[in-house]
């Protein structure tokens, strides 16, 4: 339980990497292609106005984690959460759930999730049809579009690279662009 208001951000590693990777770019990500963690948490501190706290879900079912990556989560004030499971299992993708589960108990707490997966909407929907400030951050053009239909009931999409500018270099994107904020310098 929480003495105040804060943001719990959630962060779903395998679906923006696999994302990232698969369709956006096509390929693995390079280090410096990756999300700039620090900048989506100091965002989830500022979008709802209160402080966030970083959740990171790992998949650690193959007994192995990644120590650089997890102790440069701890630096940055994430809390890496490390799951395991037997290979089958969607073990990220329940502890999310779980965990939107138990927010949803709790008397306050907003939410953000960085993730495209539908398999959230029940939980999202219950969090959006409690008044929680909830809110996607995703490729706008890859999240599930039943997500996308929460946002006429309150449900705020969060484009990583347009709205966060999670990332140090223009990404390889072919995507909607609203006219207000085309800017053809990026193109010449």
């Amino acid at each position: 339980m929480t003495d105040s208001p804060r943001t719990y951000l959630l962060i779903d590693g395998e679906n923006i990497d696999a994302t990232l990777g698969m369709s956006v770019l096509g390929r693995r990500p390079a280090p410096e292609e990756r999300p700039r963690w620090d900048r989506i948490l100091d965002f989830a501190d500022a979008v709802f106005d209160q402080p966030a706290k970083g959740l990171f879900f790992l998949n650690a079912s193959s007994g192995q984690m990644p120590m650089g990556f997890v102790q440069a989560l701890l630096a940055m004030s994430f809390h890496p959460i490390p799951l395991a499971g037997a290979a089958t299992e969607k073990v990220v993708d329940i502890g999310i759930q779980r965990t939107l589960e138990a927010i949803a108990q709790q008397p306050e707490g907003d939410v953000l999730l960085a993730s495209h997966d539908g398999d959230f909407l029940p939980q999202v929907e219950q969090l959006v049809d409690a008044g929680r400030q909830v809110g996607i951050i995703c490729f706008r053009e890859f999240v599930n579009s039943h997500l996308t239909e929460l946002t006429s009931r309150g449900l705020k999409i969060y484009d990583l690279e347009d709205d966060l500018g999670a990332f140090q270099t223009p990404l390889p994107r072919v995507r909607i662009i609203p006219l207000t904020s085309f800017d053809p310098m990026r193109y010449l």
